[in-house]
């Protein structure tokens, strides 16, 4: 499998995203930090990366939470998946949400997510009066769970 070239500023004082392991699909994104940033429970905050990324034409960057994050402190990505589109040059920041009952501080350098390639898809609409019947037709939120 070929990789896929990104171009990446990095100002922050953090070693560059990488794949933890050979099969890992996301890599760790970490928090850029002049100060540590105390998360009340159920406050949000906008966490800058240092990360600046020209991402190739038809593809995009996923943001992502981290599970151990997530299970161990009750941190997760708010905007999830987040999309960083391939023409867009600001810096790669992260919403993140305090869901436990107490105090979290993120600290600069701690992995805060994850990022995920992902090639995107063009598609164009065809409006019409009718759509083809399936044998689910209508059917959502649910509907093929218990009754």
């Amino acid at each position: 499998m070929q990789p896929v070239h990104i171009k990446i500023v990095n100002t922050s004082d953090n070693p560059l995203p990488d794949y933890a392991t050979k099969g890992s699909s996301g890599m760790d994104i970490r928090a850029s930090l002049h100060a540590p940033v105390k998360l009340q429970p159920l406050e949000r905050a906008l966490i800058p990366t240092g990360l600046f990324v020209e991402i190739p034409y038809g593809y995009e960057m996923q943001i992502r939470p981290r599970s151990g994050l997530a299970i161990k402190q009750g941190i997760t990505c708010l905007n999830t998946p987040g999309t960083i589109d391939s023409d867009y040059r600001g810096e790669i920041k992260i919403i993140l949400i305090n869901l436990s009952a107490d105090e979290q501080v993120i600290n600069s350098g701690d992995r805060i997510a994850q990022i995920i390639i992902q090639q995107v898809e063009k598609a164009e609409f065809e409006q019409v009066e009718i759509l083809n019947v399936t044998e689910r037709a209508e059917g959502g939120f649910g509907h093929t769970g218990k009754h």
